[in-house]
């Protein structure tokens, strides 16, 4: 088998997930969570607070105390929206359809590497 129609059978693998009802809900709820105001201000915010709190650590100092007060308050706020609940949750259902299929690979991996059959192409 060459390694051209590995990759054809990778790639029909990703388009087959990308069809799965877990992936398809992942999706819109990135999507419901890119149009989501108060949810993109919020990862805004964070996202400025941890390039501050990474700028106090590469400087060899700890961060602030409002500055480190102000993240875990804006982290439990983010929590408790829904479009972020919805996000994570459809995340893990994903999540776990990749790791069985990562599991049926490296089954499959085990397998083909006991099988005495070599396939030509």
């Amino acid at each position: 088998m060459t390694m051209s129609s590995v990759y054809e059978m990778a790639k029909d693998l990703g388009a087959a997930l990308a069809r799965t009802d877990e992936y398809q809900a992942f999706k819109r709820a990135m999507d419901a969570a890119s149009d989501d105001r108060e949810l993109v201000d919020m990862r805004n915010r964070l996202e400025e607070l941890e390039v501050r709190i990474e700028s106090a650590l590469r400087s060899g100092r700890e961060p602030d105390d409002d500055v480190k007060s102000a993240y875990e308050a804006a982290t439990a706020e983010l929590q408790t929206l829904a479009g972020y609940q919805r996000l994570v949750a459809t995340q893990s259902n994903f999540d776990k359809v990749m790791y069985k299929v990562n599991q049926t690979v490296a089954q499959g991996i085990e397998e083909g590497a006991r099988s005495r059959i070599i396939l030509t192409s």
